[in-house]
């Protein structure tokens, strides 16, 4: 009788080589003159437990710094220091909430092909502050000691005590929604 292997693996992710945006829509009377910003997450971490032959998953969390956002967006400096300053001391508050945290102490894994799979993580999100539940699902591939996972979710600004912002009068504003995508890139940790 053959014995099934179920080791968990731990991968740590490598910021280096992955990419995490969030993409901001904007609304109002002017929203035609103002744009979408596309920002990007610099400073994070994370690490992850998982094994192929299992069908969970185990602690998957994520850190990222809050100041660490920036403006992917092809736009003036001085348009992308304002954007960013408004981001910070306004809207994330970085200095009272200096980390965002993602984490999913237990997650389901579906084996979709060789090597390929789905992770549905049932976990928590504590932004500015606030924490919620916040389910998201990756698309999974293994190869070798390389670890890829992918996908978006979307979240509200104001579950979280964030006032969207809005400028020129509030002529020009975000929605309150925010689309998050993600590709990241862990290693096996030896």
């Amino acid at each position: 009788m053959e014995t099934i292997k179920n080791t968990r693996v731990r991968y740590i992710v490598d910021a280096r080589t992955s990419r995490f945006t969030v993409q901001a829509f904007a609304t109002g009377l002017l929203s035609a003159v103002g744009h979408n910003p596309t920002i990007g997450v610099r400073n994070f971490s994370g690490d992850v437990n998982f094994s192929s032959e299992a069908i969970q998953g185990s602690e998957f969390r994520m850190s990222i710094k809050a100041n660490s956002l920036s403006v992917q967006d092809d736009i003036s400096d001085k348009d992308r220091r304002e954007i960013e300053r408004l981001m910070n001391e306004r809207v994330l508050e970085t200095a009272k909430y200096p980390e965002i945290v993602y984490e999913a102490p237990l997650f389901s894994i579906t084996r979709m092909g060789e090597s390929l799979y789905t992770a549905n993580l049932d976990g928590s999100l504590t932004l500015h502050g606030v924490t919620h539940r916040l389910p998201v699902t990756a698309r999974v591939a293994i190869f070798g000691t390389v670890l890829r996972a992918s996908g978006d979710f979307t979240l509200k600004q104001t579950d979280y005590g964030i006032r969207p912002i809005s400028v020129a009068g509030g002529a020009i504003k975000l929605k309150d929604e925010l689309k998050f995508c993600f590709e990241m890139v862990a290693r096996e940790q030896e």
